[in-house]
């Protein structure tokens, strides 16, 4: 048995749902990523270019 908690509710983790230890804790996080609670701080688009700079029709960035 892990000495590692649930990443949610803070139970012992079941293996079958590690690193959680059930599918209700698993619904949970997943329902928080889809809802984007899990987030990197930054800006959205391109580094250092601003999004109204980008020519959508200009494939020449992708080559």
């Amino acid at each position: 048995m892990s000495k590692d908690n649930c990443k949610i509710c803070k139970k012992p983790i079941i293996e079958k749902y590690h690193p959680f230890c059930s599918s209700r804790c698993t619904d949970i996080d997943l329902g928080r990523w889809l809802k984007g609670g899990y987030v990197i701080p930054g800006n959205d688009g391109e580094a250092g270019i601003p999004a109204n700079d980008i020519d959508p029709d200009d494939d020449s960035k992708l080559w």
